[in-house]
């Protein structure tokens, strides 16, 4: 009877599992806070977003420089080929600012300097750049004298023409003076200047035009002109 009763009490027992119940969450670790990163993090926003506005606060910061409206070539002045453009400000590039302008008379380009290009103070000199041994000549031409579209940087070869051209020499009695056998006076002459038809006199039907030359055929060239009996032809090289 007693090891009945034992085993019936242990049969009373309550049995505990060893497992949580079924929806309970075992414990979390505490998150490791990182103070130092998230001051980092905070720096660079703050870093970036100064870059940001000085960025945009720089430019802003434009001024008003001097722009060409057509191509000037080596030896020739800017002046009345100018129009003013805002640009950002840099204290790196020497930019000649639009009230600075009026000075641009006393220089003279080194180089060509083409349409649309924003100039700066190292692309002139004062005086006279042109390459050794070439000079400037003028030459004034009529219609039918010059194609249609000449342009200063054109390369061109330069007749003479007329009556005295049969006899083979020119009215300055100089050598090569004429274009009896057909050969121009000189080969090949750079186009320095045109004068815009808007400049031009009121009632004028000539061209001005600038020509650049050796100086060895500037008398030539000279002499044809002051007889108005220059041409002016287009050869390849343009």
């Amino acid at each position: 009877m007693k090891i009945q009763e034992r085993t019936g009490a242990g049969d009373n027992r309550s049995v505990t599992s060893a497992h949580p119940a079924t929806g309970e969450r075992l414990p979390t670790p505490p998150r490791e806070r990182k103070p130092a990163l998230a001051a980092l993090a905070v720096l660079l926003i703050l870093v970036g977003a100064l870059g940001a506005t000085m960025l945009v606060l720089r430019a802003g910061d434009r001024v008003e420089v001097v722009k060409v409206t057509s191509d000037i070539q080596a030896g020739e002045s800017v002046e009345g080929h100018v129009t003013s453009v805002l640009v950002a400000d840099d204290p790196s590039i020497h930019y000649v600012r639009w009230e600075q302008r009026a000075e641009l008379g006393k220089f003279k380009a080194k180089s060509t300097i083409y349409k649309g290009t924003v100039v700066v103070g190292e692309m002139f000199a004062e005086g006279s750049s042109l390459p050794a041994g070439k000079v400037s000549v003028g030459v004034s031409l009529k219609e039918g004298q010059y194609p249609v579209g000449i342009k200063a940087g054109d390369t061109v070869a330069v007749y003479r023409v007329g009556d005295t051209a049969s006899g083979g020499r020119g009215s300055s009695g100089s050598p090569g003076s004429s274009s009896a056998d057909g050969a121009p006076i000189v080969e090949r002459a750079k186009v320095g200047h045109v004068q815009d038809q808007d400049d031009s006199a009121i009632g004028s039907t000539s061209l001005p035009v600038t020509l650049v030359v050796d100086s060895g055929q500037a008398a030539s060239v000279a002499a044809a002109a002051s007889a108005n009996q220059v041409a002016l032809v287009i050869v390849p090289g343009n």
